[in-house]
């Protein structure tokens, strides 16, 4: 019986959000989908292998951001609820705090060289928490207008699928950035993943800020006389009603408990796509990434597309568990797609979560709102803000404590920071020795035909390198032997610098098995240092065959790569929780959904109660309004 109703119900022509103020709402799903995401993972990954600061204390300044979420969300929900302006009560703090992500999005990754350790961790974290409470001033708003724009349920899952849709097409671009900031034309010959990250957090604030003023511009409230003419309530008043839902706390647990599991292990596919599957390989790796982000879009988009009919099939909770078991099933597939050999593989479990993830935010965030309408009818007050905020304050928590986890897990395996940094000390010159050697024996050769990538590329490479001051290496300057000897005598020392913290290693691990991987990877260095002290010793030799130098060059740059290696035991610790945590967190929540008890009927039902209510409150104001003018 249940089912057949849901076939039957059909959305009335007044509750259906038009195409333009749909697309409007969805694209500002880019703050809370992509850029929430960005700053949360790669913050963590940069911070690390970028600057080399620790993966434990990175974990812990982490916490702060969403320990100062559990003032801000609530805070801003209640705000929200009882702003009355001309604009609504939603609208202007969509305005003030879309640019205010953009312009603390920029400022996150631009720390200070020099600093120390705690100084440069100090400057995270200052700017996390300015970028964090942007996103609140947001999202917070923004989310409760999603709930408001229609009254109609399943429109409203049409709502927050838009938003899911776009802001997952935005998401695609977060691996990716890793390519890009490792990309010259940002970073710099030489330069690091850090490096370039500042100059795309840059490109990214300028796409933002327009679409910023567009979504304040389109979007619009419903019902702003009767919300108007609400009585404003107490801030613990509000936040007693809300937790004390005992339908919305069943609804947060579910969503929680999943969260927390995922975003616990968060991070640690990225560590396992450059350090498992990659061996190191930066910009090798950051392709694939880019690719399963691209993927993860794209499975993205078709779900948001499905996900409206299989929540009118089988019903919010039904259509709950379903992507709950997508998940599951991505993980598990993980213990065979994790393959060196076939890295792509990774592809399958990207499909599986992408759908999975996508049905399981969407379609919270509908409940969410189903919650709020049932609230609604037996307070006789509109608390959308409240309850959005206090849903993601608890999701927030658990990313909190998923950060810290991290930092602690990536701490207890042992996971090499300072061998990323040092080696890209010993890749750093390499790479500029290459670059000038390249020019040199250039010189006097035909020039080669750009290929039609390269035609297409060209304007936007050196677009960037305008911005960013970073200028290829001139073909026409002389490469001499004194800049030889200088940029030799740098790569010596930073190779010497690396084998000195190796040999540290062995000492330290003794007999353990992981002292034969550091001692493998001294070999290396050993082939590099021998190799910058024949350069070094007879400059003008390698000055006159430089495609001699050129081939050995190309040899150490290989033997560098090979550097960034973590030992097989780290790598298999990593891969372990990655898959387990997930899975075994989200059986849980399976339980918890069978015993949800706001069904799909008894939403529909309200929906209904709520149109015959505010008609009759909206016939008595035009009443008195007739009365006050006669």
């Amino acid at each position: 019986m249940s089912e057949k109703k849901r076939k039957q119900h059909v959305t009335a022509l007044e509750d259906r959000i038009p195409l333009s103020r749909l697309i409007a709402y969805g694209f500002g799903g880019l703050i809370p989908i992509a850029l929430f995401n960005i700053a949360g993972q790669l913050m963590g990954v940069i911070g690390n292998i970028g600057l080399g600061l620790s993966a434990f204390w990175l974990g812990v300044i982490m916490i702060f951001p969403r320990l100062w979420d559990a003032v801000t969300d609530p805070l801003m929900g209640h705000i929200s609820d009882n702003t009355r302006t001309r604009f609504g009560r939603r609208r202007p703090y969509i305005l003030w705090g879309g640019l205010g992500v953009a312009i603390s999005f920029v400022l996150m990754w631009w720390v200070p060289d020099g600093l120390t350790d705690n100084a440069q961790l100090a400057y995270i974290l200052a700017f996390l928490l300015v970028f964090y409470t942007a996103c609140t001033m947001f999202e917070i708003p923004h989310g409760a207008l999603g709930m408001e724009m229609s009254k109609d349920s399943n429109e409203r899952t049409r709502l927050f699928s838009a938003k899911s849709f776009f802001g997952n097409l935005f998401a695609m671009g977060t691996p990716w950035l890793i390519a890009l900031a490792t990309w010259s034309a940002f970073s710099g010959t030489g330069g690091t993943i850090s490096d370039g990250m500042r100059y795309v957090s840059m490109v990214i604030a300028m796409i933002l800020i327009p679409l910023v003023i567009w979504w304040f511009l389109a979007t619009r409230e419903p019902d702003a006389e009767l919300v108007n003419n609400m009585e404003k309530t107490p801030f613990w008043h509000d936040m007693k009603v809300t937790v004390t839902n005992k339908t919305f706390i069943a609804l947060v647990a579910i969503i929680f408990i999943v969260a927390l599991g995922f975003n616990f292990v968060g991070i640690f596919s990225y560590y396992i796509n450059i350090f498992y599957l990659y061996g190191g390989d930066i910009a090798a790796a950051g392709k694939l990434l880019g690719t399963t982000g691209t993927v993860w879009a794209v499975t993205g988009v078709f779900a948001v597309l499905l996900l409206p009919t299989v929540g009118r099939m089988f019903g919010k909770s039904k259509a709950l568990m379903i992507s709950i078991l997508l998940m599951c099933s991505a993980q598990i597939s993980k213990i065979f797609c994790y393959n060196p050999d076939m890295p792509y593989l990774v592809l399958i479990p990207t499909v599986l979560l992408s759908i999975g993830m996508v049905f399981f935010f969407t379609m919270a965030a509908s409940m969410v709102a189903d919650v709020c309408d049932e609230d609604d009818l037996k307070t006789g007050v509109r608390k959308q803000g409240s309850y959005y905020a206090v849903f993601w304050w608890f999701i927030k928590m658990g990313m909190a404590f998923a950060s810290f986890g991290t930092g602690a897990l990536l701490t207890v395996s042992q996971f090499d920071t300072d061998q990323t940094t040092e080696v890209d000390g010993v890749l750093g010159p390499a790479a500029v020795l290459i670059e000038n050697v390249d020019n040199e024996l250039a010189k006097g050769l035909p020039p080669v035909p750009p290929t039609w990538q390269d035609k297409a590329t060209a304007p936007i490479e050196n677009a960037i390198r305008f911005v960013t001051g970073h200028r290829r290496v001139n073909a026409n300057d002389e490469f001499t032997q004194e800049e030889l000897i200088e940029q030799t005598d740098s790569a010596l020392e930073a190779t010497e610098k690396t084998i000195k913290l190796f040999n540290q290693r062995v000492d330290e691990l003794g007999d353990h098995e992981r002292s034969e991987h550091y001692a493998e990877l001294l070999t290396h260095l050993a082939e590099i240092e021998t190799f910058y002290k024949k350069v070094k010793e007879s400059p003008e030799l390698h000055m006159q065959d430089l495609e001699a130098l050129k081939k050995e060059l190309d040899v150490v740059q290989v033997d560098s790569m090979k550097l960034k290696m973590q030992a097989p035991d780290i790598l298999l610790w990593i891969r372990l929780i990655e898959i387990g945590v997930p899975l075994l967190l989200s059986a849980f929540s399976l339980t918890m959904i069978a015993r949800y008890r706001l069904t799909e009927d008894r939403a529909h039902e309200i929906q209904v109660l709520l149109k015959e209510r505010n008609a009759k409150l909206k016939a008595e104001m035009a009443e008195k309004s007739a009365e006050q003018n006669a």
